[in-house]
């Protein structure tokens, strides 16, 4: 059999890992044979004569020969009564003498009759001994052709047993870093918990970098940050709106990108707006008026220092804050006294003279009033944004999570700016030499209009950066977008029946699933999240080395996350429940699927893939899991076949993973 333990494999950066597979290769055999074994009265062959079969066939003998016995008593007597009559006279002895010698040999005869068949019968039963002897060495050698077929049969059910008993049952399903983006449809907060702690443990172990934009307000990353912190790494988690003073995202803009970033939070409600130009022209020249006066000065420091020239010098950068547009914004449409604003320093007269001539003197264009009404009205929500900007640390796990007692429409906005300012910064970016090296995790992406998704995939795709978004619901913008390009599509446990068509019809109702037992158990488990995120960026951040440093994957996994403390005495419960069930894709079985099942599709070049996957972390620390994908494991098996050499080394996937540094850089 092939080495495929766990330690004879590792995590791949090339690989993004989705869950495990439970597969069999080799069925439990079942009982062993059973042992052939003779009959109670034939395990000993008798050495003498069967005394019944004598006695009856004397019995018989005696029968036949009683009229023969008869007839030579008859003879004995009457030789006795000649004798008597001529000892007496009564008779002449030469007549008696005749007579004696006729019934002396009657009865001699007769006894030679007898003495014949009593030799018959001694044949008869020597006969039946010699037949039940050979009937006997028969069924001997029956019986030990029938053990040494038994015990050739157990040698083969015992290596079955072992190979069953040993072989791995839960192997890897990844997918290739080819995929551009991994689409989730469907699913409970749980589910999501469990994958994106599976998904960004691997990745950073891998040695790359995770940003997660949670939009779900469900807390999804607590495992994941308390499973990087137990590793060694220090992430940051901003937790909106209480940190958005201390959020600087999108502060290196560009004024026209600025622009563009706003004019998408501000069509957050309008999900029939399409047409953006007209925002950002507003925006676009307010930002303008705003940043001249630090343009100057700029220049002015220019002059003073004509080296000066790096990429983030102040002519590059928006300069502004958003109260300074919102204070544009109020002076556009007229709202309120602008003087106010003058006297708090969020614009100056010239540029409040400046902006009351930049669509027409008096600003009579309703229009335009209309619509700065509307910006100023939307971008309230963001006023506070890198007010209060600290200087923090470089960390390999960032989270940038909603409140959930925030209002739903004011985290809507939120998430808009920050998809939309990650689109921005990784257009700007050069193009990674290494794919999902940053890997950007958007959970509820479902809550962002149509063009935003658009947008950051193509950004993503790009750059070179993994993206994965999860959905809720599969709604009609989600549909043209789910698996567009090359990109994976995972369903998870989907609770609209129209959702379930749809996905049934996406993977295909021909396919037959195996859904393990442990699965169904263990998913069951957990009903909801009840944890919430803890801002790590509160208080200026100080570099410090962590306390605890732990550098096994699987005992971190097992220790600090929710799903590993549930699983309780992992290895007897893997144990007992090996039991599985086919079903077939169709809508009220994807209605029904256990909380962390997920069934994975994505392109291969033999053809598109269907398998379905279990999302818990925990099952990594199981001692039959393997990080080897079945294909592997079953090319691997199948390379040895029966007439191989037995003296040549089994096949194994590869060297054993190095231990687990969280801040390591490179794999």
């Amino acid at each position: 059999m092939a080495d495929v333990h766990p330690e004879h494999a590792q995590l791949q950066a090339d690989r993004i890992y989705l869950g495990w597979q439970y597969v069999l290769l080799h069925p439990d055999p079942g009982p062993p044979p059973k042992r052939p074994s003779p009959v109670a009265e034939e395990t000993t062959a008798p050495t003498e004569p069967d005394p019944e079969l004598l006695r009856r066939e004397r019995l018989q003998e005696d029968l036949l020969n009683r009229p023969v016995k008869i007839f030579r008593g008859f003879m004995a007597a009457l030789a006795v009564l000649l004798l008597v009559a001529g000892i007496m006279g009564y008779i002449g002895w030469s007549f008696v003498i005749i007579g004696l010698i006729a019934t002396g040999g009657v009865a001699g005869i007769c006894s030679y009759a007898l003495l014949q068949g009593d030799r018959a019968v001694r044949h008869r039963v020597l006969e039946q001994q010699v037949k039940r002897d050979k009937v006997q060495q028969e069924r001997d050698k029956e019986l030990f052709q029938l053990q040494e077929e038994h015990a050739a049969r157990y040698r083969e059910w015992q290596e079955t047993k072992d190979r069953h008993e040993q072989q791995m049952t839960w192997y890897a399903v990844a997918v290739p870093d080819e995929i551009d983006r991994v689409d989730v449809a469907g699913g409970t907060l749980p589910g999501w918990s469990a994958l994106i702690t599976l998904l960004g443990a691997t990745r950073l172990y891998s040695g790359g970098h995770l940003t997660v934009l949670d939009l779900s307000e469900g807390a999804i990353a607590t495992d994941l940050i308390e499973l990087a912190r137990r590793g060694g790494d220090d992430p940051l988690v901003w937790v909106l709106p209480v940190d958005l003073p201390r959020l600087d995202l999108g502060a290196t803009l560009k004024p026209e990108a600025f622009a563009d970033v706003l004019a998408h939070v501000v069509s957050v409600s309008e999900e029939d707006r399409t047409d953006l130009s007209f925002d950002h022209a507003i925006l676009e020249r307010v930002l303008e008026v705003l940043g001249e006066p630090e343009r100057r000065s700029s220049r002015r420091e220019s002059e003073d220092q004509p080296d000066a020239n790096e990429e983030g010098s102040g002519r590059d950068h928006v300069g502004v804050t958003i109260a300074q547009v919102n204070a544009a914004l109020r002076a556009l449409a007229q709202v309120g006294d602008p003087r106010d604003d003058i006297r708090f320093g969020l614009i100056s007269a010239a540029q409040l003279e400046k902006l009351s001539m930049l669509f027409g003197r008096g600003v009579s264009d309703q229009v335009v009033i209309k619509r700065a009404w509307a910006l100023e009205s939307q971008l309230r929500k963001l006023e506070n944004l890198g007010t209060e900007s600290v200087r923090l640390p470089p960390a390999r796990l960032r989270v940038v999570s909603m409140d959930r007692q925030a209002g739903v429409f004011g985290n809507r906005v939120l998430g808009t700016y920050i998809a939309t300012a990650l689109t921005h910064i990784l257009r700007q970016s050069p193009a990674s030499d290494r794919p999902w090296y940053h890997t950007i995790i958007v959970a509820g992406a479902d809550k962002l209009r149509g063009d935003v998704l658009d947008r950051l995939m193509d950004a993503c795709e790009t750059s070179r950066t993994g993206l994965v978004l999860t959905y809720r619901s599969l709604t009609p913008t989600v549909r043209e977008r789910l698996g567009r390009g090359h990109a994976a599509v995972a369903f998870m446990r989907l609770g609209n029946a129209e959702d379930a068509r749809v996905a049934s019809e996406h993977v295909g109702t021909e396919h037959r699933l195996e859904l393990a037992q442990l699965t169904e158990t263990i998913g069951a488990t957990l009903s909801g999240l009840n944890g919430a995120y803890t801002s790590t960026i509160a208080d200026e951040h100080q570099e410090q080395p962590s306390e605890s440093r732990h550098e096994d994957l699987r005992e971190d996994i097992a220790e600090s996350t929710a799903w590993g403390r549930t699983v309780d005495k992992i290895g007897e419960t893997e144990r007992v429940l090996q039991r599985s069930r086919e079903f077939l894709v169709e809508p009220h079985q994807l209605q029904q699927l256990p909380t962390t099942a997920v069934i994975v599709t994505d392109a291969t070049a033999e053809g598109r893939r269907v398998r379905l996957a279990d999302a818990n972390p925990a099952i990594l620390a199981f001692p039959k899991t393997t990080l080897g994908e079945l294909e592997e494991v079953r090319e691997a098996v199948l390379s040895l076949a029966p007439d191989s050499d037995p003296d040549e080394p089994p096949p194994n996937l590869g060297p054993p993973p190095p231990r687990l540094d969280w801040r390591n850089k490179r794999p």
